[in-house]
C-alpha cells in the first residue's frame, strides 16, 4: 500500500490531484491523506487533516507517518506573497524548509531506509527578463517578484535534500494554470482564468492588462496529470536536475478572448470589462511568454496546444450544469 500525502490538498489543483489519484487508481490501494487549511464541502473523499503548514511542529507530526509520496502544493499565491513579503517567505520558503528537515529527520531514525518521492510545485515565476523568443531549459532562473523567489529557493532545497539521499525530489515548474473554476483568488495570474470563467458563467470579468499581454497557461487537468506523472518518473533520468519547466501554450489575452467568442460568442466576449491596474501590469509584465521545455516533453509531460481545448476542458470538468 502506497502512502500518499497532498500538502495543500483542500485546494484547485489539490483536489484535482486527488481525484486523478482515485477515479484512475494512479497507486492501486492507496492510503491517501489530505491536508490543509480548509476543505471544500463535498470534496474528494479521502483522510483530512486540518493545521498550518507553517507549524514546524504540526509539519513533523506528518512526516512521522513516512509517507511514500509527498506532493507539496501549499503556498500562498504570486498576488498575496508581493504584497505580504513576511507572510510569503514564511508560508512559501520556511515551510519546505520545515519539511525537508522533518522528512530528514525520519530518513536518518528509519537508518537510511525511508526517502520519500517528493513532488514539489514550483513556478515559472522563477524566471525574470530580458528573456529570449523562448525559454530553453537551460536558461537562468533569475526571479523579479518575491514568489519566484521564494519558488527558486525552494527548489535548490529539494535539490539538495535530494542530493543527500534525504528525499527523492522532484520540481515542477507549472504554467499560469487556468481555466481555474471556483471563486476568483489572489493570484496575479487570476484575471487569466476570470476572463473566460466569469462570461461563460454569465457574470461580468474585470480585465486588468492589455490584450497584448502573452502568457504561458495550461489546464487544471494538465495541472493533475503533471503531478501524477512526476510521482512515478525515474528520477534518475534528471540526471541530477530536478526543476522541469512544464509543458503549456504561449497565447495572448486577444488569443483567449478569440477562443471564447468561438465557444460563446459575442454576448460573453462583451461581459468583459477593461480596467487598468498598474500593481497586476507589474508583476505579470516580468513574467515568461514561451518555452522550449524539451526536457519535460521528451520525459512524457504533456499539455494542451490550443486554447480552445484549455475551455473545453473547463467546461467538461467544472463549468456547472
Amino acid at each position: 500500500m502506497t502512502k500518499i500525502l497532498i500538502l495543500g490538498g483542500g485546494g484547485m489543483i489539490g483536489q484535482k490531484l486527488a481525484r486523478r489519484i482515485l477515479d484512475h487508481n494512479i497507486f492501486p490501494g492507496a492510503d491517501l491523506t489530505l491536508f490543509d487549511r480548509a476543505f471544500p464541502q463535498g470534496g474528494v473523499p479521502a483522510k483530512k487533516i486540518t493545521g498550518n503548514v507553517s507549524d514546524p511542529a504540526m509539519v513533523q507530526h506528518l512526516a512521522a507517518h513516512r509517507p511514500d509520496v509527498i506532493f507539496h502544493l501549499a503556498a500562498i499565491v504570486s498576488g498575496q506573497a508581493e504584497a505580504d513579503f513576511d507572510l510569503g517567505w514564511d508560508i512559501n520558503m520556511m515551510a519546505t524548509w520545515h519539511l525537508l528537515s522533518a522528512l530528514k529527520t525520519e530518513h536518518e531514525a528509519s537508518g537510511g531506509t525511508y526517502r520519500p518521492r517528493l513532488v514539489f510545485t514550483s513556478s515559472i515565476a522563477v524566471f525574470g527578463g530580458p528573456y529570449p523568443d523562448k525559454i530553453g531549459d537551460d536558461f537562468l532562473a533569475a526571479p523579479q517578484t518575491s514568489y519566484g523567489a521564494q519558488k527558486v529557493v525552494c527548489e535548490t532545497m529539494v535539490s539538495d535534500f535530494s542530493r543527500k539521499g534525504f528525499v527523492d525530489g522532484i520540481s515542477l515548474r507549472l504554467p499560469t494554470i487556468c481555466v481555474r473554476p471556483g471563486k476568483p483568488n489572489a493570484a496575479a495570474s487570476g484575471f487569466f482564468s476570470g476572463i473566460i470563467r466569469e462570461p461563460l458563467n454569465g457574470q461580468e470579468a474585470i480585465l486588468p492588462v492589455p490584450e497584448t499581454v502573452r502568457h504561458w497557461p495550461a489546464s487544471p487537468r494538465s495541472a493533475a496529470r503533471f503531478l501524477t506523472h512526476a510521482a512515478k518518473l525515474d528520477t534518475a533520468l534528471l540526471q541530477g536536475r530536478r526543476a522541469l519547466n512544464m509543458p503549456g501554450l504561449s497565447c495572448t489575452v486577444a488569443d483567449q478572448i478569440e477562443a471564447l467568442r468561438r465557444v460563446a460568442g459575442q454576448k460573453a466576449v462583451d461581459l468583459i470589462k477593461p480596467v487598468p491596474d498598474p500593481a497586476i501590469m507589474a508583476i505579470v509584465e516580468n513574467w515568461p511568454q514561451d518555452f522550449a521545455p524539451d526536457r519535460a516533453i521528451a520525459l512524457g509531460f504533456e499539455a494542451e496546444k490550443t486554447f480552445d481545448e484549455i475551455i473545453a476542458v473547463y467546461m467538461e470538468d467544472d463549468l456547472p450544469g
